[in-house]
């Protein structure tokens, strides 16, 4: 009996979905693929301060897939906890607001992934808000780099050996400042 048991948890064990255990899913990678699509951008100012920041897309794309289901794993729990709590409060007022079912026994999960969506969607506004503000400023880095010449912009704002970082570096403190 106990061989069984024991057999049946490991099945189940391995059943377990990736979005439950935190690891990264074909769903973070698309959306991953996206956010660095967009801030690449199409400008060669944007495509050079991405690649300043980044180095490449599949460096970026790697990167920000990590990023995606860390976010994930935290709306959901954060979700689940702020769940938990309006469930304490009145749990058939919660069962009526979230039910959908004929005994409305799956509000804890409705809840959670309204509550999870509506968080992720927030988080992926902010990342989409600091890409807009990075390729704002790849273009106002670009703008003065063109004014001022290339010599003059890496001696003001290159920091290494030899002043080869100078865009990236003006690209990073501009968007700080915006």
């Amino acid at each position: 009996m106990k061989k069984t048991t024991v057999a049946i948890v490991l099945v189940v064990g391995l059943l377990v979905p990736a979005s439950a255990t935190g690891k990264s899913n074909d769903a973070d990678r698309r959306a991953a693929k996206a956010e660095c699509k967009t801030e690449r951008g199409k400008s060669s100012a944007t495509r050079e301060a991405f690649r300043a920041l980044h180095g490449g897309m599949s460096r970026c794309v790697k990167r920000t897939t990590r990023e995606e289901a860390a976010e994930r794993k935290e709306a959901r729990t954060n979700a689940a906890q702020e769940c938990k709590e309006e469930r304490a409060l009145d749990r058939e007022a919660f069962n009526e607001l979230y039910g959908t079912n004929a005994n409305k026994r799956n509000a804890f999960g409705k809840c959670v992934s309204k509550k999870a969506k509506a968080k992720k969607a927030e988080m992926d506004e902010e990342d989409a808000e600091e890409a807009a503000e990075r390729k704002s400023a790849a273009k106002e880095c670009a703008a003065e780099r063109d004014e001022m010449g290339r010599d003059a912009f890496a001696e003001e704002w290159g920091t290494n050996e030899n002043k080869s970082n100078a865009f990236g570096k003006c690209v990073s403190k501009t968007a700080r400042e915006s």
